[in-house]
């Protein structure tokens, strides 16, 4: 792979309506019907819990679906308990999450993705997924018809190490094999652009506002800049 992009996926790629509040709603929609929560009783409950929140904090020990599952399912059980639900209620919310959350009809392409990935694609570069997500994301992926325009899907739940930790770029240099080039392409100018910048790999802010050598509103961008390169 001579030229590769390392792409983040949620915000950049695809999303989803709610994101994980939306998803523990659901939840509650399908076992809770005419329950009066909304997205601000949710949202407070998980500005923590999630790997992500820390991502200085390395968990190679949860290197499987269900091991990082029963971990985030522990956090879901315990917000449930927290609005008010009993206890084997809650841990049948937290299931439910994971089944909602994880189903790739809910996510949807922002209509630049699928050129973008094409065009680039065309002109010689590699495509691999670098993101912070959940164990099925390569399903995701090929529910939405991306995975064969991906040569490889990197997901922090798997590999122990969320973004901008070294490690998790390291992993991702390591994918690309002897890349010539190497860029990052994401939303979170944190964990995708200073992360990667610091691990030496120039990177790409899309979509979102942020300190950046390189910002767009949309892929256009990243088209018009890496196109051309040689």
């Amino acid at each position: 792979m001579r030229s590769v992009i390392l792409w983040d996926f949620d915000g950049t790629l695809a999303w989803r309506e709610g994101v994980w509040s939306g998803a523990l709603l659901d939840a509650l929609d399908r076992h809770c019907p005419g329950h009066d929560l909304c997205r601000d009783d949710i949202h407070p409950r998980i500005v923590s819990g999630f790997p992500w929140n820390s991502p200085q904090v390395e968990h190679p020990h949860l290197n499987s679906p269900e091991r990082w599952w029963a971990s985030l399912c522990g956090h879901f059980t315990w917000l449930f308990r927290d609005l008010g639900y009993e206890e084997d209620l809650a841990d049948t919310l937290a299931k439910t999450t994971r089944r909602i959350y994880t189903d790739p009809g809910s996510f949807r392409l922002y209509e630049d993705t699928l050129p973008a990935l094409e065009a680039l694609r065309e002109s010689g570069w590699r495509h691999v997924i670098l993101s912070n997500h959940v164990p099925e994301l390569p399903e995701i992926v090929r529910g939405l018809g991306l995975l064969p325009l991906f040569d490889e899907i990197i997901t922090s739940a798997l590999i122990g190490y969320e973004k901008p930790h070294p490690e998790a770029f390291a992993i991702g240099r390591g994918a690309a094999a002897e890349a010539q080039q190497l860029w990052m392409v994401g939303d979170n100018p944190v964990a995708d652009i200073k992360g990667a910048e610091r691990a030496g790999i120039p990177a790409i802010l899309v979509r979102r506002k942020g300190e950046a050598k390189y910002r767009y509103p949309n892929l256009d961008g990243v088209v018009e800049l890496l196109a051309g390169m040689d």
